[in-house]
């Protein structure tokens, strides 16, 4: 499924995943998806250490809802939204559900 960059936070349970955001991939291995959590600030990810390369699958194995966005376009801009036990995406630029 190639690889994609997420925030250390989702990756060691510190955080949720809670915003996802397609840019131009860097090569031809990379999606361009790019994860973050509910708790990364503005100073957590000016540190690019604390933003890591790993496969889509990785991601998929925390978080399965990000298998109905891996299609979407660059650019992309979404929020995953979890109310009671249903989870969904807004687009950050329209406000529409996804």
């Amino acid at each position: 499924m190639g690889g994609c960059v997420i925030s250390n936070n989702i990756i060691n349970g510190k955080g949720i995943l809670k915003w996802c955001v397609k840019d131009m991939p860097i090569d031809k291995v990379d999606t361009g998806w790019r994860f973050f959590s509910d708790i990364d600030t503005e100073e957590y990810l000016n540190n690019s250490t604390n933003m890591s390369a790993y496969s889509f699958d990785k991601l998929v194995d925390i978080e399965p809802a990000i298998l109905f966005i891996y299609d979407m376009p660059i650019g992309t801009d979404l929020i995953l939204i979890t109310e009671d036990d249903n989870k969904f995406f807004i687009d950050n630029k329209t406000g529409e559900k996804i």
